[in-house]
């Protein structure tokens, strides 16, 4: 079995060593030939020169935990804004104008396919280090292609000054357009804010008495009001026995009189309230009541203020009583005792009724100070019950207000960070692009490349030799072989018949083969030549 593998093999060997013997013209020439075609064309196109450099991102020199950057973006991100802002059409017009570029492409191409052209021609690569992703971007190399060295340069340097000068913009751009914004949103948080507090000092003002913060107060001065309701009442109860006694005391006297018989004594002065100890109580009353009040509230408070009014009055009611003469009834009661009986009873039943009529007054302005003092509990009592009610409005204004607040500060020490950061930009302290290899000037082209693309087309041309070979191969239909015949006619072969050649033939197939063989080495030197013209030229 392996020798019958073998023997395989060595006819297969055998085979294609024939096959290339008969073809090896179409072999060399196709091969020859479309590597000398592809070296003539790669000679007419021009050469073109690619200028680099390179530029380093520096971070910002300040730590971000003093000063922290406006701008977020990743250097990868905003290099592609940058990219599309330098290589926009107003800039490329510009630059081509200002360095005379694709003079000959503008007799017979449209601005819009020179721009074109010019984008291709110019490549921004971002530079990474190892293991680091597209975020972390560290450099990038800019490069311009065009068939002149020294223009290549020039397009490469005006680009790269491009980029550096557009960094900076956009930075300091967007620090002073975020700062305007913080500015803007703070003034309009700020007049929020005062509207907020205008709303709770209204809210307070226009409630002034049943705040939360008042409850305690109010509970105690209804309580003060509440004893002097109290003590009222009682000295009303006795003002109430007191007319009693008189009454019954005049219809006595009135009595005696109609019976002719003698009045005894008049009842004392200070058996009843006079109008003086009835104002001075009822001033002690109001200090009382004021005393109350100022626990709880100020001085400024509008009851203290009320009750200051009231006290005023109470004074000059007094003062007024103190300087009146004394009532004729009392004058009469000081006539010595020589005097009448008849004027004696007369002047005893008038004191009786002046000591009514002034019960009469103190009754009712004990009645009117009871029902001030109701009117007084009833009002701080709605105060008491509407003080769970403006407690949850006061806290809805008062959380809007404390959100304000925060956000209002917050919004501050943002400001203050970003007028920092725009102050750094300013000052080229951040983040900022500086150019570490300078435009090169090229001195070789970097395209085409003719040795990599002619050496392929020679390996294409030997190749496409090959298959040209075996398809003419297949469609020869004559034997080459005695095994080829055997195969054909199924029958064992009995004599073979060896080429017999003139000593003419002989020479003309020597003349043959060193002819094949000199036009073979010109075709093959032809191509080595070719290959090393292409080398040189670059």
């Amino acid at each position: 079995m392996p020798q019958e593998e073998s023997g395989s093999i060595t006819d297969i060997l055998e085979s294609v060593k024939g096959l290339l013997a008969r073809r090896r013209w179409w072999v060399l020439l196709t091969a020859c030939a479309t590597t000398l075609a592809t070296i003539s064309v790669l000679m007419l196109l021009p050469n073109r020169y690619t200028s680099e450099a390179t530029v380093l991102v520096i971070q910002q020199q300040v730590p971000e935990r003093y000063v922290v950057p406006t701008s977020t973006t990743d250097v990868s991100q905003a290099l592609q804004g940058m990219t599309q802002e330098v290589l926009s059409r107003s800039r490329l017009l510009s630059i081509m104008d200002e360095l005379g570029l694709y003079s000959k492409e503008k007799r017979g191409m449209a601005p819009e396919q020179i721009i074109e052209q010019m984008r291709r021609d110019v490549s921004i690569q971002p530079l990474l280090e190892n293991g680091s992703d597209r975020r972390n971007v560290n450099s990038f190399k800019i490069s311009f292609v065009s068939d002149n060295p020294q223009r290549a340069q020039e397009v490469t340097s005006r680009l790269t000054s491009l980029f550096i000068q557009e960094n900076e913009k956009m930075r300091e751009h967007h620090a002073t357009v975020t700062t305007n914004f913080l500015q803007e949103h703070l003034e309009a948080v700020k007049k929020q804010l005062t509207n907020q507090e205008e709303l709770v000092r209204s809210f307070k003002m226009q409630h002034l008495g049943d705040l939360p913060e008042q409850e305690q107060g109010n509970v105690q001065i209804m309580a003060s009001l509440s004893a002097q309701l109290q003590n009222t009442q009682a000295t009303l109860s006795r003002a109430e026995e007191h007319k009693v006694y008189l009454e019954s005391l005049l219809r006595g006297y009135r009595g005696l009189v109609s019976r002719g018989a003698a009045v005894p004594g008049s009842p004392s002065a200070g058996s009843t309230a006079s109008p003086i100890l009835t104002a001075q109580n009822e001033l002690s009353r109001l200090q009382s009541e004021r005393a109350a009040l100022l626990s709880a509230y100020t001085v400024g408070h509008p009851d203290v203020r009320r009750k200051d009014a009231e006290i005023a009055k109470a004074e000059a009611v007094l003062a007024r009583l103190k300087a009146a003469p004394k009532p004729v009834e009392e004058q009469k009661t000081e006539v010595p005792a020589a005097s009448s009986g008849g004027t004696e009873e007369d002047a005893a039943i008038a004191q009786v009724k002046s000591q009514l009529e002034q019960n009469r007054v103190e009754m009712a302005n004990l009645s009117k100070d009871a029902e001030r003092l109701k009117a007084a509990i009833a009002q701080y009592q709605d105060r008491l019950n509407a003080a769970p009610v403006r407690e949850q409005q006061l806290a809805g204004m008062v959380r809007d207000y404390e959100l304000l607040k925060l956000n209002y500060a917050d919004l501050l020490k943002k400001e203050e960070e970003s007028g920092l950061a725009m102050s750094l930009e300013k000052s080229q302290e951040g983040q900022q692009f500086r150019l570490v290899d300078a435009p090169s000037l090229p001195t070789i082209p970097s395209s085409p490349q003719r040795l990599k693309i002619s050496a392929a087309a020679a390996a294409a041309g030997i190749f496409l030799g090959l298959a040209l070979a075996f398809f003419i191969e297949s469609t020869d239909r004559s034997f080459h072989s005695e095994k080829q015949i055997s195969e054909h006619v199924k029958l064992p072969l009995v004599v073979a018949v060896p080429v017999l050649r003139t000593s003419h033939e002989e020479r003309l197939r020597k003349w043959k083969a060193g002819f094949e063989w000199v036009a073979g080495s010109v075709l093959v030197l032809a191509v080595l030549v070719a290959e090393l013209y292409v080398y040189r030229r670059g």
